[in-house]
């Protein structure tokens, strides 16, 4: 069954916040096969003061954490009802590649689907959009941990 998720949705999945929380909305989640969201790419954020002020770019490690946070909540949505406090971490990725920079004011749709899961271990490919561009995919591995502190 599709679903959406908003912001406070999104924040009882998984345990990030500002200014670490790079994920505004799901658009869709068809728990255990894909996830699409999107993040607001804005002046505001905190990394354009250094990155760089003068031509401000989103650096491509927080692209990659949108995915994977995205791929978080798509992982989440694996596990049985009753396992859903359980983190679900990053541990490694694979196949990495930018096309084109993110600057503020572009719409980054992040779409993630599931290849496969073994055990506690899950592989995800990631494409990273705007305007129907890509601007980078990889290939994203999560593992299945421990409990989270819902505070």
């Amino acid at each position: 069954m599709e679903q959406t998720l908003n912001i406070k949705e999104i924040m009882k999945v998984i345990p990030h916040r500002y200014p670490f929380l790079l994920v505004d909305k799901i658009l869709e989640l068809i728990p255990g096969k894909r996830a699409t969201g999107i993040k607001n790419v804005t002046m505001n954020e905190p990394f354009f003061q250094g990155h760089f002020p003068s031509d401000p770019i989103m650096p491509g490690v927080l692209i990659l954490e949108a995915m994977a946070q995205t791929g978080c909540i798509l992982g989440v949505s694996t596990l049985p009802e009753d396992s859903k406090n359980t983190l679900v971490l990053f541990a490694g990725i694979d196949r990495v590649k930018f096309r084109q920079p993110v600057v503020p004011g572009d719409q980054l749709i992040l779409k993630l689907e599931l290849l496969r899961q073994k055990r506690k271990i899950i592989k995800m490919k990631g494409i990273a959009t705007v305007n129907e561009k890509v601007v980078a995919e990889a290939e994203l591995l999560a593992s299945i941990g421990g409990r989270k502190n819902d505070s």
